[in-house]
């Protein structure tokens, strides 16, 4: 399920800006618990032998799962900012990745409750905080993906708002930040410790 529809489909309905509010709070809400529900339960459970090693499958595969769909989507966004795609091609993609990475975050969260992280140690605290992060970051796109569905098909990243090129540029540096930082310590760990 997209939060964005295409250009053209109907709806049937509009949402409001406070219901757009209303909905960010509310997921932003629904994935602070969900995330501190896996991380309470990773550090609850002790897993060893299969059960650990298909979740290090079922972690990896999530992640590539989801970060695979943001880069697709990051490098139309970018594609779309120099003026090599429309817009409708970049709301099209996103409505078909969003619920890969979705999926792939979720399945990141379940799995990680198999995986044993040492809280002790602060790379993996922020392997876990960049993890929230990069939900709650997504959560934040919605009311600017809504806004731009209702933009002419043909819209420009220049003809934004300055405010909505902001938000746009910020969420993307965050997401970039975030996902490399928890790929890179993830590997760091699985490595070294």
């Amino acid at each position: 399920m997209s939060y964005v529809p295409v250009h053209g489909e109907a709806t049937g309905h509009t949402a409001s800006p406070a219901s757009t509010r209303l909905l960010v709070v509310l997921l932003t809400a629904a994935a602070i618990v969900a995330w501190s529900l896996s991380v309470w339960l990773a550090v609850t459970l002790r897993v060893e032998g299969p059960v650990h090693t298909v979740a290090q499958v079922v972690h990896i595969l999530a992640m590539v799962l989801a970060f695979g769909a943001i880069m697709l989507v990051d490098w139309h966004g970018f594609l779309w900012l120099i003026r090599r795609r429309q817009l409708k091609e970049i709301i099209r993609l996103d409505g078909a990745a969003t619920p890969l990475i979705w999926a792939g975050l979720a399945g990141m969260l379940a799995s990680g409750v198999f995986l044993n992280p040492n809280l002790g140690n602060p790379l993996t605290v922020i392997k876990l905080v960049a993890v929230l992060l990069l939900i709650i970051n997504g959560i934040m796109l919605i009311p600017l993906m809504r806004r731009l569905v209702k933009m002419s098909p043909a819209s420009t990243f220049a003809g934004l708002q300055p405010g909505q090129r902001f938000h746009m540029l910020a969420c993307l540096s965050i997401s970039q930040l975030c996902w490399w930082t928890a790929i890179i310590v993830g590997f760091i760990n699985a490595e070294f410790n």
